[in-house]
């Protein structure tokens, strides 16, 4: 059997196991779909209104798209439903991805991608993070050969989460056709917009924003690391706490909404001195090859390292820009993927499989939280140190050129 072949049925495998696992041990990643995301698509259906058009919600209201999309299949339980759609959307970027499966580079960006998905279990496929997953690989291969297209998917993955966004700036920065990123992103964010508004959603449109900016330290997050070790040592101002509202565990402490405050405009200014780099690179002549996919990494590493928010989903944000570099340089890249996929499986140990000992401060816990934080730090500061490094060098004449069939499978 083929290399090619046999991609396919790893990936089946491994979506089948995914799945199979939520109902074999209670659905324990799968909350939210079997929950949260079931309640809100029978309130549309329901007639009893419509999150982000007649009322405030947390994502954008294009997300409520794939959460209806799930109530379709008859007479089949939600969660599986919800299971079969990703595994569909999956499976029509993999086979972008693999093309002819002729590619080294290919076939590792692929075998990666499963192998985190196995490693970050369930939650990586029972949330709407699921969905931007093969929309940023995708995107991000389309950028050079179609980039229109691929910033159009780019934008429309960042309407269903916000953090394609920083893939779509790296694409700015990176991609030579600048204004076709521009106007695909544009162009799919003005259609989506104008569909919210036509529904009489206008009011709320962007209440999403404003929920995410109010929220408190999940305590998953790289920030709330300082609160939970209060916390252990018994400092009587720290503790965790269930929050309703947003329906999480967070943690307070010495001077939290001091902290809570900060963290969003330092994730900014964190992000802006990345793009800032990274803008020098291209400047300096840097090509897509060298640039593209580390910036990526970069910017959404700070967006997860200065998160006040921690969800285990926000690590598959780090498989796209892994996917892309490894398709285009899979040697410089090796090492990189193998400390993402250590990230995912450390994720998963902390949830679900211990989350309850992390609730109850559990030091052994608590320790495995901050070596995956600091390890997302570490990595941070990795990606940042070689984005600086590709901004001093600019464009090298021994680097290999790139071709667009390399990235795009599309193109012959």
């Amino acid at each position: 059997m083929s290399k090619r072949a046999w991609s396919w049925v790893a990936f089946v495998v491994v979506h089948v196991l995914l799945i199979a696992g939520e109902f074999v041990f209670g659905k324990a990643a799968s909350w939210d779909v079997d929950q949260m995301y079931r309640w809100w698509a029978d309130t549309v259906i329901l007639g009893a209104g419509v999150p982000g058009v007649t009322q405030e919600w947390v994502y954008p209201a294009f997300a409520l798209v794939p959460m209806l999309l799930s109530r379709v299949i008859p007479f089949v339980d939600y969660t599986l439903s919800w299971g079969l759609l990703i595994t569909a959307v999956d499976a029509l970027a993999f086979a972008m991805l693999l093309g002819r499966g002729r590619s080294r580079g290919r076939l590792a960006a692929a075998w990666f991608w499963l192998a985190g998905a196995a490693a970050l279990g369930g939650v990586g496929m029972f949330r709407l993070d699921a969905l931007t997953v093969p929309a940023g690989i995708a995107g991000g291969l389309w950028l050079v050969g179609r980039p229109w297209l691929g910033a159009g998917l780019l934008a429309a993955a960042a309407w269903l989460k916000v953090w394609p966004a920083a893939m779509l700036v790296a694409a700015f920065v990176a991609v030579r056709r600048r204004w076709a990123v521009v106007g695909g992103a544009v162009g799919v964010s003005l259609v989506i917009m104008l569909a919210v508004i036509a529904l009489g959603g206008g009011a709320y449109l962007f209440s999403f924003v404003g929920d995410q900016t109010e929220r408190g330290l999940q305590i998953e997050a790289p920030v709330s690391t300082v609160y939970l070790w209060l916390a252990v040592l018994g400092d009587p101002a720290a503790w965790v706490y269930y929050d309703q509202d947003m329906i999480t565990f967070q943690v307070t402490g010495p001077q939290v909404d001091t902290v809570i405050a900060a963290m969003t405009p330092l994730m900014a200014l964190a992000m802006a001195v990345i793009a800032g780099v990274g803008a020098v690179a291209a400047w300096r002549g840097a090509g897509f090859v060298r640039l593209f996919p580390m910036l990526s990494l970069a910017l959404v590493l700070a967006f997860v390292v200065f998160n006040k928010v921690g969800s285990p989903q926000y690590m598959t944000w780090l498989i796209p820009p892994v996917v892309v570099g490894l398709v285009v340089d899979r040697r410089r890249w090796r090492t990189p993927a193998i400390v993402v996929a250590v990230l995912l499986a450390m994720t998963q140990v902390i949830f679900p499989w211990f989350y309850d000992a992390l609730l109850a401060l559990s030091p052994a816990m608590v320790v495995v939280l901050t070596l995956r934080n600091a390890a997302l730090a570490a990595l941070l500061l990795w990606a940042v140190v070689r984005l600086v490094g590709v901004a001093r060098t600019g464009a090298r004449p021994s680097a290999r050129r790139l071709r667009p069939s390399l990235v795009d499978p599309s193109t012959p």
